[in-house]
């Protein structure tokens, strides 16, 4: 990709999904193969990404494959074996975590970071384009100085900057997470999270007095960087990043659509900037982020530290206000909406808070109007008994617009190539040429002599016309030229085989263009790791992973928390998210307030969840929290497929 280019990068759970992202605007889609994808419900099989690639390059869209879990030794032999699979498929470039791949026979494929290596340094980044990562995606910590800093850092001409720009966030540092792992077994590194991230926690302070009660401290809201474009643009970035490879249909092509619509803006503004594919979007239907799942929104840490970044009340979708309960009847609610002209469909979904704040769900089998403005009687799918504290005056949501959803069922985009006809005159006939925008052309003849039209006056109309009705196909007509020796008659079907094959021939042409961007080059001599010592937390989870650090310098070197080493408590998870500010707790936010200040201190909190225990620890200096715990005995006794240990000594210590 080139540096000037925008490129709006999409999630796909299938190839269906991933084609219609290609047609409400991705420039390129992410998408998992059959395996090591970090999602272990979201395979695909390689004849169904090829599928996939084949469409999106159509356009000029590219397609990249997860292959991003911590490998086994003995999984690096399947994973090159697929990777050389994917790319006789015709993908375009895989995204890694395991820098043990770095060290076998890949194919000549552009190789990008994923998440899961925790990029938020410069240090880091050079270091990653350094090896060979043609894109990296940084941090969804990281502010936009802390972004600017690192693209100043990396060269745009070599390392294409990505950021995660929608969905849902994770709230630990990606890559530095092992709550999973630990209570289950179930590695977050190898695509198999449990989410205790989105569990209640009673939170207890260093006295055992409760601090919250069954709260989701640890659930952040969705991340929405809508309003942040433009400011993300100007610290470098180039790419940006839709989450959810688990998400549905509809979800992908809303928020796709949206965020076309917003770079569209941009790029209308600032014509030294430019779109990564081909094609012009339409839309049948007004993208909204609120109408898919959502957690309500922040934009995080990108405008730096916010109080409001956690959904701790529930990690399901509150919707959006819609009215309040009027009457509870034996089978029935009767509502009345904010507004007198909205309209309740059968099989919506109303939501409403307890009086424990917990989010109880109402989904709707009939709706009625009652005939007053704004009055509706529902008939909820579940027995009435079942909804907890419902009652009048409750203010209810709406998190599903059945009437929204069943548009984006239908057909709802249309994607188009501009093209440029000319229909020339020749000794043998007529030559017809399309361009397209992208400088491709396709051309086909009609031979036999030529007739004159009947009526001048409406011959060259005519013909325009008719070239113009270009259909199904890729492309819209942005003009049409005659060159003609004077008003000529052309039956129609001729001239609908002679723009058939002219557009034929055109498509071939794109798929004769189109070529794989090439591997980028690891600097040599290899550059140092900018660390010598790596812990658990780099997540080395195999010898070829080992040899590559070793190669960069790094010269004590701790196995994956996989591998099981680590039995006593260790940080469970990093993150940047601090539940003491948000439950203003924080040392710093006593500063200055009278009878407060030097009262507050960072001390320890406890997380209970049930029979889990989680410990809490600051570290003000960075302004990070550490979920402290230790793998579970039945987890340990579990051992691992193929076990590693590496040396956690220098070598002179071992002698």
């Amino acid at each position: 990709m080139l540096p000037h280019q925008l490129e709006l990068l999409a999630p796909a759970r299938d190839a269906d999904i991933g084609i219609e992202a290609v047609n409400h605007g991705a420039d390129a889609v992410y998408i998992g193969g059959p395996s090591f994808g970090a999602r272990t419900s979201a395979d695909n099989p390689v004849k169904e990404i090829a599928r996939l690639a084949t469409y999106a390059h159509r356009f000029g869209s590219r397609i990249f494959v997860t292959l991003n879990t911590i490998l086994r030794d003995d999984e690096l032999e399947p994973a090159r074996k697929l990777a050389w699979q994917l790319f006789d498929a015709g993908v375009d470039a895989l995204i890694i975590q395991d820098m043990g791949l770095l060290e076998i026979d890949l194919p000549p494929i552009q190789l990008h970071a994923s998440t899961q290596t925790d990029i938020r340094t410069p240090e880091k980044a050079r270091f990653q384009q350094d090896v060979g990562l043609s894109q990296i995606v940084l941090a969804r910590e990281l502010t936009l100085p802390q972004i600017a800093a690192i693209r100043a850092a990396t060269d745009p001409q070599r390392c294409t900057l990505e950021f995660f720009i929608h969905g849902a966030l994770c709230v630990a540092y990606s890559g530095q997470c092992y709550i999973s792992h630990a209570h289950t077994g179930r590695s977050a590194n190898r695509g198999d999270c449990s989410q205790a991230c989105r569990l209640p926690y009673e939170v207890k302070d260093s006295q055992g007095r409760i601090v919250a009660h069954d709260k989701h401290v640890l659930s952040m809201k969705d991340n929405n960087q809508s309003d942040n474009l433009r400011a993300l643009i100007d610290a470098g970035l180039r790419s940006f990043k839709i989450e959810g490879r688990y998400k549905d249909m509809a979800y992908v092509k809303n928020i796709t659509a949206h965020y076309r619509v917003l770079l569209d803006q941009i790029l209308e503004e600032r014509p030294e900037l430019a779109r990564a594919s081909s094609g012009e979007c339409t839309f049948h239907f007004q993208p909204d982020p609120d109408q898919n799942f959502n957690r309500e929104f922040t934009d995080y840490f990108v405008q730096g530290r916010k109080e409001d970044i956690g959904a701790f009340d529930t990690p399901k979708n509150p919707g959006r206000p819609i009215g309040w309960v009027t009457q509870v009847g034996p089978s029935f609610v009767e509502l009345e909406t904010d507004h007198p002209d909205t309209v309740i469909h059968n099989g919506d979904g109303l939501c409403y808070l307890d009086l424990h704040k917990e989010l109880v769900g109402l989904q709707i089998n009939r709706a009625e109007a009652t005939g007053q403005p704004g009055v509706w009687r529902v008939f909820p799918k579940d027995p009435m008994a079942g909804f907890k504290d419902l009652r009048k005056g409750v203010q209810v949501n709406r998190n599903r617009d059945m009437d929204w959803v069943r548009g984006l069922e239908k057909k709802s985009a249309e994607r188009r190539i501009g093209a440029w006809l000319t229909l020339d005159e020749t000794a043998e006939g007529l030559r017809l040429t399309i361009t397209d925008e992208d400088g491709h052309s396709g051309t086909a003849a009609l031979p036999g002599p030529l007739q004159d039209a009947r009526d001048p006056s409406q011959a060259d109309a005519k013909l325009r016309e008719n070239l113009s009705r270009l259909g199904d196909t890729l492309f819209q007509p942005l003009d049409v030229t005659l060159k003609l020796n004077g008003p000529r008659f052309v039956p129609a079907s001729q001239l609908n085989a002679l723009r058939r094959d002219a557009v034929e021939n055109l498509e071939a042409a794109r798929v004769a263009a189109w070529h794989r961007l090439p591997r980028a080059t690891p600097v040599e001599p290899p550059v140092p790791y900018p660390e010598d010592t790596l812990t658990y937390l780099a997540n080395v989870f195999n010898h070829k992973a080992r040899d590559f650090y070793a190669k960069h310098g790094v010269k004590v070197i701790a196995s994956a928390y996989e591998s099981h080493e680590e039995e006593g408590e260790v940080s469970l998870m990093i993150t940047k998210h601090c539940v003491r500010f948000s439950l203003s707790l924080c040392p710093k936010q006593a500063k200055g307030v009278t009878g407060v200040q030097g009262t507050v201190k960072a001390e320890p909190l406890q997380l209970i969840n049930g029979k889990e225990k989680l410990t809490l620890r600051f570290d003000c200096k960075p302004c990070e929290m550490h979920v402290v715990g230790k793998i579970k005995r039945s987890v340990l006794n579990a051992v691992p497929a193929s076990p590693v240990t590496f040396y956690r000594t220098k070598a002179a210590d071992r002698i």
